[in-house]
């Protein structure tokens, strides 16, 4: 026997059932139901996982205010890291689960946002200007939040709510109540952030929102929204934000599937699956991938110091994750983690909030980014009863415009421009590139965790590879190459200590000789210990793919920058020798350059927006690391 109908019952009577969820997965003909005690932990590394039998242990509410396990800034709010652990799980039809939860609507009074539409809009240009402007990102997505009073029983409200969206809403990953005692929570989150199943990592970033307003939405006007080089551009600077994370958490980083369409009922998103093998305990997983670029922006940390700058408020549970933690039938973890996005949280006295962002890059257009937090909003809204439900859809199933061959081409084409070293399958055994393997490279991460997906690329050519922060880049005796990364900021900031630290170890490999490559920020400050004035870009070139002339080669890759190097020469003298120059014969905007044992590139060969990135790095090696030998067969990653 089912134990929803004397929980149910219990709501209805007024009081409180004891901690709960209910989820409906996406594409599950069935709800489950865990129900257990609540217990508060400090650290994600605390979540309990017992070892027992197979299946859910414990589904965690992972707060926003835990991204600074990682060191990253955010406004503290105290919200507590929550744990059902779980001693009862069903699995409930969704007919009986629908006819079982309350129908009554659900009423609301003193319903705003905290931040007016212009107050919002204000806030977008500030960023566009003084952030993304200044170079300090690539994207960055800003909150606000509507708060409102329920009327009612907060939980059966929550509870009807739950009934709405799971008639309503569709193509959510999971649609959902947790309830904990202290606080509810319903929505229907589109988002996978990241599962780990049978040692498969997957993530699903989801960029690029198309509104509509009919039943389902019109074919003309998204084939028109898919060809937007604005939301072309936001999706693949995220996806290359959450390449970064699975170049962490998957041994040999993540391939790259799709992308695909995300038809809901109010708008219609595009996404790609990330996939890769990975062996760390779900906790760790969950530690290194705080917390989608999606929901906050690229760089990570800098994005997080820009949110925290502009928003001044805690996030809450928004941006953060529910994760269900398990076991499989041999015993190893398992790990399903939808972000908490188009959510509702509830207090015990009626508070109501429902926070929701857009995601802003060059491009953006402060209308455009408020009109985008109404419509993301819109299906958690009408479910509370705080807007219009979306129409009706003509009997029969809702048409599946993902099905349509034009909207199809058009996703796949926008694969075309895209590095293969993500998109295709690489075998674990493929040898690296003759006279590279065994070689040993050690990374200086400039706070971009590019850099790990640089070392990917590095592992891939055959070289051994470490990756250490600025501030603790410790000996480098034993090392054939030093690689100084990509980082945020201002090159010309010369005292600030990011910038001194690595112009400092940047000085010690020129004068030593020791081979050097630097990457964006290491390339600008490489540039201008050269001799090399820098300047700031008229545009950002942000997310930014172009095809450039690499030393008598034309190689398409992808800018993150606000700044450039520039040089009026192709050749130019330096205390350390002579140095050529990769340049626009228009601006003198310096893309590489290359001397004696240095090498530097502005652009970023390990994104999926550098086609020809592999191919690059290969060539720059063989010209640092001498001993290569040019006369072996060629490796299949790379050709010159």
């Amino acid at each position: 026997m089912t134990h929803l109908p004397p929980l149910l019952a219990a709501v209805a009577a007024g009081t409180d059932p004891g901690p709960f969820a209910l989820v409906r997965r996406e594409g599950a003909d069935h709800l489950d139901l865990y129900t257990g005690s609540v217990r508060v932990v400090e650290r994600l590394a605390d979540i309990p996982l017992p070892t027992g039998p197979a299946g859910p242990a414990t589904l965690a509410l992972v707060p926003y205010r835990q991204v600074t396990e990682r060191g990253f800034d955010c406004v503290d709010d105290g919200t507590p890291l929550e744990c059902l652990e779980i001693d009862r799980h069903e699995e409930i039809d969704l007919p009986a689960a629908l006819a079982a939860l309350p129908e009554a609507a659900v009423v609301t009074r003193n319903a705003g946002f905290d931040s007016s539409d212009a107050e919002y809009a204000a806030t977008v240009d500030r960023v566009l200007a003084d952030e993304i402007g200044q170079g300090a990102g690539a994207n960055f997505v800003i909150h606000r939040t509507l708060h409102a009073t329920v009327q009612g029983t907060p939980l059966r409200a929550a509870l009807a709510a739950l009934r709405s969206l799971l008639l309503r809403e569709r193509g959510a990953y999971w649609t959902f109540v947790v309830h904990t005692g202290g606080r509810t929570l319903v929505g229907a989150s589109p988002e996978r952030h990241v599962s780990v199943a049978d040692g498969l990592v997957l993530m699903n970033p989801i960029s690029g929102t198309f509104r509509h307003t009919g039943a389902a939405a019109d074919r003309a006007d998204l084939l028109r929204f898919l060809a937007d080089p604005k939301e072309i551009e936001e999706l693949y600077m995220v996806l290359d934000e959450e390449l970064k994370m699975m170049a962490s958490v998957a041994e040999r980083g993540g391939q790259v599937v799709g992308p695909y369409l995300k038809e809901m009922s109010h708008l219609a998103h595009t996404e790609y699956l990330l996939a890769g093998r990975g062996s760390k305990d779900v906790r760790d997983v969950l530690r290194e991938t705080m917390f989608a670029p999606t929901v906050t922006g690229s760089p990570m940390e800098n994005a997080c110091r820009v949110i925290a700058r502009h928003e001044r408020t805690g996030r809450g549970y928004y941006a953060g994750v529910l994760a269900l933690l398990g076991r499989d039938d041999t015993g190893r973890q398992t790990l399903d983690a939808p972000i908490l996005i188009r959510t509702a949280e509830l207090s015990p006295t009626g508070a109501l909030r429902v926070s929701v962002g857009a995601t802003l890059v060059r491009h953006s257009v402060a209308a455009g980014e408020v009109a985008e937090t109404h419509a993301k909003a819109a299906a958690v809204l009408a479910a509370l009863g705080l807007g219009p439900q979306a129409p009706a859809a003509a009997a029969g199933a809702v048409p599946r415009l993902a099905d349509d061959p034009e909207v199809r081409a058009a996703l796949t084409a926008r694969n075309a421009p895209l590095a293969r070293f993500w998109l295709d399958q690489r075998p674990a055994d493929a040898p690296g590139r003759p006279g590279l393997t065994g070689r040993r490279a050690l990374i200086v991460d400039g706070e971009d965790t590019f850099t790990g997906m640089l070392g990917h690329q590095l592992r891939a050519l055959g070289l051994s590879v470490t990756v250490r922060p600025w501030d603790a880049p410790g000996p480098r005796d034993g090392y054939d190459l030093v690689v100084v990364g990509p980082g945020p900021g201002d090159p010309a900031a010369l005292t600030q200590p990011k910038m001194a630290a690595l112009r400092r170890l940047l000085t010690e490999l020129l004068a030593t000789g020791q081979p050097t490559l630097a990457v964006c920020l290491g390339h600008q400050l490489l540039c201008g210990l050269l001799g090399l004035p820098l300047h700031r870009r008229d545009a950002p070139y942000q997310g930014l793919q172009r095809e450039v002339d690499i030393f008598g080669v034309q190689r398409r890759v992808g800018f993150y920058s606000t700044f450039t190097a520039r040089a009026d020469t192709d050749r130019l003298p330096t205390p350390y020798g002579p140095v050529e120059v990769a340049r626009d014969d228009t601006s003198g905007a310096v893309h590489a350059l290359r001397g004696a044992s240095v090498a530097g590139v502005q652009f970023h060969p390990e994104s999926v927006l550098s086609p020809d990135g592999v191919d690059v790095l290969a060539d720059l090696l063989d010209d640092l690391l001498p001993a290569a030998s040019r006369q072996c067969p060629e490796s299949p990653l790379a050709t010159r």
